[in-house]
């Protein structure tokens, strides 16, 4: 019942073809978008009683290990990544089962001490074990079986055949009917929602309130939950009372007794990481208290930190219950914890690679008017003098205006190149650059900015064969506009752009969804 999955190539993982080959025949709602209201508990809702069902067939290998769940629009895979290498330093043999991938469907599911990837031979041989069993469950179930549902249940089993302590989940859509809420009370350690915004709304029941409900789907009965936000009022407010109706203690990390703040940023190897304090003070339900100075995070933004300090106060929930954790490894997990695809930096070797020696590259997979602000936002904490140009490409069911405005009002803006990128493999939902483009220039238009792009008149005939070439060597101060058809070209034109100034310090964001992320990171590996 999950919505997202990253790009796999089989030549990377030839081991894997058998199983690509069958859950790539499956439905897979990242190809063909989310039904209206399938993420809602509702009847329109997923069919949570199918998952249920092909669970019993496996002997309910998910009632076999301990469980935090992870729900949220933004932020829940950096949370859950927090976690899991927070437990993994206590000792713990820790599953970790998250969404999209970005190189390959290994990274989805993460197994033992040591934070490893499920290696494609344990995977390989998972497939054809229980292969039968899949083909029978799905003869029964009328072929409905998904994607997403096979590849859960895959690391359920995996979950329970290495006998680790607890699993990380990151929910893929909403919470009530995605297919990982199918974890019982007695199974779940506590649950987490880090935040709530407008992504997936028609899937979600179209407004806050109704995807609020959604994601409060995961809260079981007498489990503590966690919140990140921080959140609006009457939407924290449907949270609590459903936590309230289930006997749910609540830590929020955004009550006033906690304080989390950013000391400063520093470059470490060419990367740049923020030396951060986190204090935990917790009365109300549960008193939790920690105190951390000087936490070097490599991941980073305002927004990072607010994922640390939930998942600091998920750590001391768990303590709370009985589990074994220090600071020391509450704070080690931190540190330790880094993600593909959010706010990274490529080495200066990684830059040349792509023909831009000399270039500051920015990898962020934001594809939301909250993530665009957020990432905006760490830019110029890192960065705060730098020429900015941005390459975007997105999925075509997201706010495309809403994050230009963010991008543009967030700063001094060089030049955006926009362009098209495959979703999930597929070009079902990607959005033609002609239509950014678009929605670029109604952004730039409701927050009063000037933009020249090659639609113009004053551009349109100045270069017939390269209409592009026309804007590119423009210097009257306005964000240049342009859109181009492969990443390749989109690069080069960035840098002409860039060229233009001489040796000021440039940084190229390329920025959207993950999908494109995962595009540039796949042609560095080739």
């Amino acid at each position: 019942m999950g919505s997202k999955q990253g790009i796999c190539s089989h030549a990377e993982d030839p081991e894997l073809k058998d199983l690509m080959d069958y859950i790539d025949s499956l439905k897979n709602y990242e190809k063909s978008g989310v039904p209206k209201g399938a993420g809602t508990d509702t009847r329109q809702g997923f069919d949570l009683g199918r998952m249920t069902r092909l669970m019993q067939r496996f002997d309910n290998p998910q009632s076999k290990f301990k469980a935090v769940h992870v729900a949220g629009t933004k932020g829940k895979g950096s949370t859950a990544a927090f976690v899991y290498n927070i437990l993994r330093r206590q000792g713990y043999s820790v599953g970790c089962y998250t969404s999209p991938h970005i190189r390959t469907i290994r990274e989805r599911i993460l197994l033992g001490r040591y934070g490893d990837q499920v290696s494609a031979k344990k995977l390989n041989n998972l497939f054809h074990g229980i292969k039968q069993t899949l083909d029978q469950a799905m003869i029964e179930e009328k072929g409905c079986i998904s994607h997403f549902e096979v590849f859960t249940t895959m690391a359920f089993i995996l979950f329970a055949e290495e006998n680790i302590d607890v699993a990380v989940i990151e929910a893929g859509l909403g919470g009530a009917r995605d297919a990982t809420n199918i974890i019982s009370s007695s199974g779940l350690a506590a649950s987490v929602i880090t935040t709530v915004g407008k992504e997936h709304l028609a899937a979600l029941g179209g407004s806050l309130e109704t995807i609020a409900m959604a994601k409060s789907g995961i809260i079981k009965q007498g489990r503590p939950l966690v919140l990140g936000g921080p959140f609006l009022p009457h939407i924290e407010l449907i949270i609590r009372d459903k936590a309230a109706s289930m006997g749910s203690p609540v830590v929020s990390a955004s009550d006033p007794g906690n304080r989390f703040t950013i000391r400063s940023v520093s470059m470490l190897d060419g990367r740049p990481y923020q030396s951060c304090d986190i204090a935990i003070q917790v009365e109300k339900d549960l008193k939790l208290s920690c105190e951390l100075l000087d936490v070097k995070l490599r991941m980073i933004g305002y927004h990072q930190l607010q994922n640390a300090a939930t998942a600091t106060c998920v750590s001391l929930c768990l303590r709370n219950l009985g589990w074994r954790i220090s600071d020391e490894s509450i704070r080690t997990g931190l540190e330790d914890t880094y993600l593909l695809g959010r706010s990274q930096f490529l080495a200066p070797r990684e830059s040349e690679l792509l023909g831009l020696a000399g270039t500051t590259i920015l990898l962020d997979g934001a594809h939301t008017k909250e993530s665009a602000k957020a990432l905006m936002n760490t830019i110029r904490l890192t960065f705060p003098e730098a020429r900015l140009a941005f390459l975007v490409a997105m999925a075509s069911d997201k706010d495309h205006v809403g994050f230009a405005r963010e991008i543009l009002s967030g700063g001094p803006v060089e030049a955006v190149v926009l362009t098209e990128a495959a979703i999930a493999g597929g070009v079902t939902r990607s959005t033609s650059a002609s239509l950014l483009r678009d929605s670029w220039i109604q952004a730039s238009e409701e927050l009063g900015m000037c933009i020249v792009h090659n639609e113009m008149p004053e551009c349109r005939d100045l270069s017939r064969n390269q209409p592009v070439c026309s804007i590119r060597n423009r210097d009257d101060g306005r964000t240049i506009l342009a859109t181009e058809a492969s990443l390749s070209v989109s690069l080069k034109t960035i840098d002409q752009i860039l060229r233009r100034k001489g040796d000021e310090t440039c940084i190229i964001v390329i920025t959207g969804s993950l999908h494109i992320v995962s595009s540039i990171l796949a042609s560095l590996d080739s």
